[in-house]
């Protein structure tokens, strides 16, 4: 064994605090201990170990200042050789600050963007090292080992654990370029950090440094995440092999588009596949589901996600299962946006940046938030601004660009989100004077049926109309017994593309009427099972009922309608397995 040298001197904080000879002096240092397991080389390695760390603390210091890895390696050349012994040294890399000064000094010397062959090879080379670490024995490691007693299983997991550790602690330090481009950063080691857990996002233990990479904040350019990292993170936790806490899931999703796609897109599959979901369920499954109070707090993940529901009504138009997921959906998120609006200056418009602004907080202000007399008024202007809208777009007077075609879409777009003055004008029916039963009627055709291009909103009206005639009579007057030509007539009504209209105008007469409970339901089971359309049927009622939730009617007509709804519920399921 060669003689353990004397300890140099430590140069003052000047300029160049470390030259190339105290380097070599740690190396030929880090060589000597790793020749031998002798009592002798571990004392002076615990001897020696504070001095280390002064050095490395200097050292680090020293290659922040340096405006690239190869200003560092010209100007020290045996600095890799020095960190790389060291690494390797478990006594060394057993002590928590030697072990982080390590970690810094090599994330240190990674190249975000290597710009010659020298940066790319010192890049590989750190990439290795990081990875192996965690992974891999040598001799040092053995004889560690074997010394003091520990299972190899047992080494490698806490080394993982303590590295994890360190890494998340590195991960949390604020950016320190201070604009200075020439200046290393603590936001250099981000990009080496995350392409060093690309082989390990399985590995529970390693999920505390990815949370924290995910949740660092994009300061400067050099923040930026591997890809190669996002995609692995992404497909791990989709396959349910990673966990990640709340915020970490909502900072992945901020950062890789494709994993928020693919989160919206398992939120529409149920209702994709099976358009008769019911309503109740998609609420439930929203409230579990953080993607909501995500797009709260990310107003450009909400933009997003709003883009992708806006496509698939696009795609889907009339499956109403994605149109009642949206509802669910609006209704969760606007919950969670109304606590940041009273914490922080957010803009409704930030969120809402399509839709005519003289129409947005009309149709986001709920009944409840308004006096029940001041309710209707408000249903009528809001009657009235979109009627004036859609003639605008059918004399195509597009208004400098703030209206037609795209703005009454946009306006049709967020009253179907939000659609609780939908169902405030289809409660309304029942009790309104005839003279008011038009303007309610056509809110409730303009829902269904947006344009005149392809769905016929005028012809549909006329429909509307009349089944409102028959549902009136039906269920607003004392005839008895039910005439069957009432009856048949809303049969054929259902039979052809207004089904939808026409079926929420009839199971919401039979939920808020003051019917008896027993005509209201052999009228209803008997024309939506003479229509085949008992399960739409069902989705109305499940709908209704969660609207009613929400308030919008006096607590005892609220739970009265509630239970006719129940009751309605009960007698349609019986009738799909008792179908007479």
């Amino acid at each position: 064994m060669s003689q353990l040298q004397p300890l140099p001197h430590l140069q003052p904080q000047a300029e160049c605090r470390v030259d190339a000879h105290e380097v070599q002096f740690w190396l030929q240092k880090a060589m000597t201990w790793g020749q031998a397991d002798s009592l002798e080389t571990q004392r002076d390695t615990c001897l020696n170990l504070g001095r280390l760390k002064e050095f490395l603390q200097l050292l680090l210091s020293h290659i922040d200042d340096m405006s690239s890895t190869t200003e560092a390696l010209m100007r020290l050349p045996f600095l890799g050789q020095l960190l790389g012994r060291l690494c390797w040294n478990p006594y060394i890399t057993a002590d928590a600050v030697s072990c982080r000064l390590l970690f810094q000094g090599l994330c240190s010397l990674y190249s975000e963007e290597p710009s010659n062959a020298v940066e790319r090879k010192a890049n590989a080379w750190i990439r290795n090292v990081l990875c192996q670490l965690t992974t891999e024995e040598d001799n040092g490691t053995e004889i560690f080992m074997r010394h003091m007693d520990v299972a190899p299983k047992q080494y490698h997991l806490k080394v993982l654990k303590k590295r994890v550790e360190l890494l998340s602690e590195e991960m949390g330090k604020i950016c320190s370029c201070s604009g200075n481009p020439s200046r290393r950063c603590s936001c250099d080691g981000i990009l080496a950090a995350s392409e060093t857990c690309v082989p390990l996002v399985t590995c529970p233990e390693v999920a505390p440094l990815i949370g924290a990479l995910l949740q660092r904040p994009v300061t400067c350019g050099r923040a930026k995440l591997s890809p190669d990292f996002l995609v692995a993170v992404s497909s791990a936790y989709s396959r349910g092999f990673l966990p990640l806490d709340e915020q970490a899931l909502i900072s992945l999703w901020s950062h890789s588009l494709p994993s928020l796609e693919v989160a919206v897109m398992s939120l529409l599959e149920p209702v994709l596949t099976n358009p008769s979901a019911v309503s109740h369920i998609m609420e439930k499954q929203l409230a579990k589901s953080i993607m909501p109070k995500a797009c709260a707090q990310h107003w450009s993940m909400f933009l997003v996600v709003n883009d992708i529901f806006r496509s698939v009504l696009k795609q889907v138009e009339g499956n109403h299962g994605v149109l009642t997921l949206l509802q669910s959906f609006t209704r969760c998120f606007l919950r969670e946006v109304s606590l940041l609006l009273t914490q922080k200056c957010v803009s409704l418009k930030t969120f809402f940046p399509n839709t005519p602004q003289h129409l947005l907080l009309p149709l986001l202000t709920q009944p409840t938030e308004m006096p029940p007399k001041a309710r209707r008024d408000h249903l009528t202007w809001l009657i009235e601004s979109l009627r004036r809208l859609t003639e605008e777009e059918e004399e195509g007077d597009a208004n400098n660009g703030a209206r037609g075609p795209h703005a009454v879409f946009e306006a049709w777009f967020l009253l179907a989100q939000c659609a609780h003055w939908v169902e405030f004008a289809v409660r309304s029916l029942v009790s309104a004077p005839p003279e008011d039963c038009n303007p309610l009627l056509w809110l409730l055709t303009f829902y269904h049926h947006p344009t005149n291009r392809g769905h016929h909103r005028t012809l549909q009206l006329v429909r509307a109309k009349e089944a409102w005639a028959h549902v009136s009579f039906l269920f607003l007057s004392s005839a008895l017994p039910v005439p069957a030509s009432r009856l048949q007539a809303l049969v054929e009504l259902l039979s052809n593309k207004a089904q939808h209209l026409v079926l929420t105008i009839l199971v919401n007469a039979a939920a808020h009427s003051r019917s008896p409970l027993s005509t209201a339901t052999k009228i209803l089971r008997t024309v939506v099972c003479g229509s085949a359309s008992l399960g739409a049927a069902l989705c109305v009622l499940s709908s209704a009922a969660l609207e009613l939730s929400g308030g919008g009617s006096s607590p005892s007509d609220a739970n009265r309608v509630q239970l006719r709804i129940k009751a309605l519920q009960d007698a349609l399921a019986q009738a799909s397995t008792d179908p007479r």
